[in-house]
């Protein structure tokens, strides 16, 4: 793995614990927006997990479901969507960036689920290459992109589908030259395959979801396009390895001091998603893991802390002063 220098970022070691921010600081600020990746990195999170499709012109854009959540999203006349829900690749971009992504409607399921995240206003959907560009500024120059690619359950199984998505996103990252801070990142074991083949150079991080566990109110479920688990004829770790993953990041719920050790004695990095909970940060830090995603990034600053423990070197340095 030494030939992934972006891993370091993600490696755990003795009194350290990487700190991932889940589609910026969603439990805090607007998901999946500039203002909300800002936000996390002014704070010290310099790794950033975020999710990309494709808009209707094939331009890679950062949002986390197929379709735009109404639960997430005002029109022109600030009034909040209504009815079907408006797909990203039936949209093009110019289309997709009238719609504002500032606040959550707190009538919702969702929007209750996040009752402390701010509402703004004017925010948009940002493409990748947007993001990518904060990383080539002064205050984005630590940043570290865990970039996960979705799979439409639609078109999961067409290849012509993945190789596009797969390969728009690597030639953005590639034009910016950031392919040393990006780790590629899905559900999707086959996308992760054509990965492999089209950008040997940027390492893999599988995701895992046990089908036993529950999808969240207002996600796209990841179920239907990862692999039958159950069919699995060795432990999920090893069979990251087997599919040439240098990263594992199971669900919160599916990880134990076990397996962890498992993935690890394999040379696996493990990061754990979306852990919110204090007591869940607990147990994480208890199993062993490299990193914790989280929508709460000062709540686990906070846990580690009280641990004695630290998420990257400057703050160790800090401390040790």
């Amino acid at each position: 793995m030494t030939q992934f220098p972006q891993l370091n970022g993600f490696r755990g070691a003795p009194g350290l614990v990487r700190l991932i921010g889940h589609r910026g600081a969603r439990g805090v600020m607007p998901e999946n927006t500039l203002e909300g990746f800002e936000f996390t990195v002014k704070s010290g999170v310099v790794a950033l997990e975020f999710d990309v499709v494709l808009t209707q012109d094939a331009v890679p854009v950062v949002t986390h479901n197929h379709h735009l959540l109404n639960a997430a999203t005002r029109g022109a006349d600030g009034k909040w969507l209504q009815g079907e829900e408006l797909k990203v690749s039936e949209l093009p971009l110019a289309q997709l960036q009238r719609y504002d992504v500032g606040g959550l409607d707190g009538r919702t399921v969702y929007g209750q689920r996040f009752p402390d995240q701010v509402f703004m206003s004017n925010v948009r959907v940002p493409t990748l290459g947007d993001l990518l560009n904060m990383g080539l500024t002064p205050q984005g120059a630590e940043m570290l992109f865990l970039l996960e690619m979705k799979s439409d359950p639609e078109h999961a199984h067409t290849p012509e589908v993945t190789e596009r998505l797969v390969a728009e996103v690597v030639k953005t990252v590639r034009a910016r030259g950031l392919e040393k801070r990006t780790v590629l990142h899905s559900f999707d074991w086959n996308l992760l395959e054509v990965c492999g083949r089209i950008a040997p150079d940027m390492p893999r991080s599988f995701l895992t979801q046990m089908p036993t566990n529950a999808d969240d109110p207002g996600e796209d479920s990841s179920k239907s396009v990862a692999p039958d688990f159950a069919a699995l004829d060795v432990p999920v770790p090893q069979a990251v390895v087997k599919a040439g993953g240098q990263m594992w990041c199971p669900h919160y719920l599916d990880v134990t001091q076990e397996a962890v050790a498992q993935a690890h004695a394999l040379g696996l990095l493990v990061s754990t998603w979306t852990v919110n909970e204090v007591d869940d940060m607990h147990r994480m830090l208890d199993a062993g893991v490299d990193g914790i995603v989280t929508d709460y990034p000062g709540r686990a600053q906070r846990v580690l802390l009280e641990r004695g423990l630290v998420w990257n070197e400057d703050v160790a340095r800090m401390v040790a002063e």
